[in-house]
């Protein structure tokens, strides 16, 4: 059950279909029971049909829904040891993320965004993998634990548009000037303790875009009451829970380790001189009010020594025309060429599905994290010269050749690589929180929790 818990509980549920009643429940229950034969006239229990707790656009959250993913928080909640919030201020969290989540949704599907079941099938088993099950004790697992695999496979296909409208919508639009690279390595070398590594904790209460004096005003107040149940020794994860309104506010707040490199300005400003396990006070940015909790930091170790691979490799991607079975084929085909003497840059230029080819699918030296964890596995796992069997990755399937090794240190291009790197998750995050706020002010969204 643990194992199940840790797979499902850092994503959300898939919603249950609901009945709109244009009528008040009284009234469509008795016209119900007016119409039917007298023998079935006589209910012996009472039905209750599920109610809706919001409306996002075009679509309801329901009570069982909201409870469903109340109790899967609380959950995640009590395996990080991290005390409740009060009911109702998680219910109310957990309620603000869903609506985050049918709005994106929504957007997607508006604007064709979609996962077909082929795609969905290699996500679960990489999920699978993850875990050190295959796919059907994945599923046993989940079952066990009381959910339908249907609505944990709809979730994961919900995970996977969010991850690509996101990309679509925010990380594809970022540009990063080789100014500001340059900036960046200038202001690094200069200022002591930007390489330091920082392990946070965070609360974030938004503010709307051109929001009115009254607004900035209850927010103001919404987290000034955070820092001060904080400051009378509250545990700062069940604030978080309670009153964070950031992607991981359920988790805590827990942000984990953050290079300096990667904080804005007006964070590191605050931690220069905090102490560790000490909060900062509450933080005004464009996008909202922040409190930060210093939980660790470390130094800049010694330049890393990097272990480099430069590869080459031969794609077949699978689709509607070449099923995996026969891609998978085609290379076991090239692979008994290759053993008897065959050309490995020929038969990559003649066959390889990317741009590579025109290489002979050279790739140039890789550093780790540069591919995928399925490529990269089997590439560490050959000796120089070496091919290996066909390798299946979500690219499609592939023959890997490593050519030679190397110990590097981080050179300058490598330097500038991760200076980019950097820039751009720091812009990321900061556009997502700005977008969701954006999208949710464009979004119809009736909050009907209270209602009874």
């Amino acid at each position: 059950m643990n194992r199940a818990r840790r797979i499902i509980t850092d994503r959300a549920r898939a919603s249950r279909h609901a009945l709109v009643l244009q009528a008040p429940a009284w009234a469509v229950a008795l016209a119900l029971v007016l119409a039917l034969p007298p023998a079935l006239a006589q209910p012996r229990k009472v039905i209750v049909l599920d109610r809706i707790v919001a409306v996002v656009n075009d679509q309801v959250i329901t009570r069982g829904d909201l409870d469903e993913r109340v109790r899967l928080a609380a959950m995640q909640l009590k395996q990080q040891g991290a005390p409740l919030p009060p009911s109702a201020a998680l219910e109310r969290q957990v309620l603000d993320h869903m609506i985050t989540d049918r709005a994106q949704l929504h957007l997607a599907r508006e604007t064709g965004l979609r996962v077909d079941d082929a795609e969905l099938d290699r996500a679960v088993e990489r999920i699978a993998r993850e875990n050190q099950l295959t796919p059907a004790q994945l599923r046993a697992v989940i079952e066990k634990d009381g959910i339908p695999y249907s609505k944990f496979r709809e979730d994961i296909r919900s995970r996977i548009i969010v991850t690509r409208l996101r990309e679509r919508e925010v990380d594809n639009r970022i540009v990063v000037a080789e100014s500001e690279i340059d900036n960046f390595i200038g202001t690094q070398q200069a200022q002591a303790g930007r390489g330091d590594e920082f392990n946070l904790s965070h609360i974030l209460v938004t503010v709307p875009e051109n929001a009115s004096p009254e607004q900035i005003q209850a927010r103001r107040a919404r987290i000034e009451r955070a820092l001060e149940q904080l400051k009378s020794g509250a545990d700062f994860r069940q604030v978080a829970a309670a009153f964070s309104e950031a992607p991981d506010a359920l988790q805590g707040g827990s942000m984990g380790w953050r290079d300096a490199d990667r904080l804005p300005t007006l964070f590191m400003d605050a931690l220069k001189s905090l102490a560790v396990g000490a909060i900062t006070p509450a933080l005004r940015s464009s996008n909202g009010f922040h409190i930060l909790k210093l939980n660790e930091r470390r130094g800049s170790t010694a330049p890393v020594i990097v272990r480099q691979t430069h590869a080459r490799h031969i794609l077949m991607k699978a689709n509607e025309l070449v099923p995996e079975a026969e891609a998978r084929r085609r290379l076991v085909s090239l692979k008994e060429r290759l053993d008897n003497k065959g050309d490995f840059a020929d038969l990559a230029r003649g066959h390889s599905e990317d741009a590579s080819n025109v290489r002979g699918g050279d790739l140039g030296w890789l550093s780790p994290g540069d591919t995928v964890p399925e490529f990269e596995r089997a590439m560490d796992a050959l000796a120089p010269g070496a091919v290996s069997e066909p390798v299946k990755t979500p690219f499609g399937w592939h023959l890997i050749q490593v050519l030679e090794r190397r110990n590097e240190d981080m050179s300058r291009e490598r330097q500038r690589l991760e200076a980019r790197r950097i820039l751009r998750a720091r812009k990321s995050d900061e556009s997502y929180q700005e977008w969701v706020r954006q999208l949710r002010d464009r979004a119809y969204i009736e909050y009907r929790l209270e209602e009874r």
